[in-house]
């Protein structure tokens, strides 16, 4: 094996991404606080062609080199939205027909290996704040919660960790 050089990976240009067929998936930052966690989260829903980012309440929105730092570009590839708050990101994907999945540890949560999305069906995937989670507002109107099993001590990840596991998750079971 000979690992590739960045010249011979194949990309596409932003202009060929911009015509791909995208991952019917829209992710919601719910109150995100680090720049860098937004900035990791674009480029993730880069990677597998997700529809959309929503960002909500306190999240920074692009341009700010903070997020540029890990979002290597893709804030100029993946479309985004700014609400003044995730209820209302919400509310509005709910009434264009997406399933809303919160990713929280709740009562009735079910694990993401075990989820499987409606057959055709647009997913709203939403990602809480780091420290407060995703909002109980929003919790009560969501589909269903999704939770990623955890065996340590802390039973909690970096929320562009955990959004990465379950944005792939979901991508693997949409595409």
């Amino acid at each position: 094996m000979r690992k590739l050089p960045i010249n011979e990976i194949p990309r596409l240009t932003n202009e060929e991404f911009k015509n791909v067929e995208k991952t019917p998936l829209i992710v919601v930052l719910d109150n995100i606080r680090s720049h860098h966690n937004t900035g990791a989260v674009f480029r993730t829903c880069d990677a597998f062609a997700c529809e959309a980012v929503y960002l909500c309440g306190i999240t920074g929105t692009p341009p700010h080199r903070d997020i540029h730092k890990t979002a290597l570009g893709s804030t100029d590839t993946v479309e985004w939205k700014y609400f003044e708050s995730a209820l209302s990101a919400v509310r509005e994907l709910k009434s264009q027909g997406y399933t809303i999945v919160s990713l929280e540890i709740a009562e009735g949560s079910v694990q993401i290996a075990d989820y499987q999305p409606p057959t055709g069906q647009k997913t709203a995937l939403i990602l809480g704040n780091e420290v407060k989670g995703v909002d109980q507002k929003i919790i009560d109107i969501s589909d269903i919660c999704l939770e990623i099993p955890q065996f340590g001590t802390k039973h909690s990840l970096n929320v562009s960790v955990s959004g990465g596991i379950a944005i792939f998750n979901l991508f693997e079971k949409i595409k």
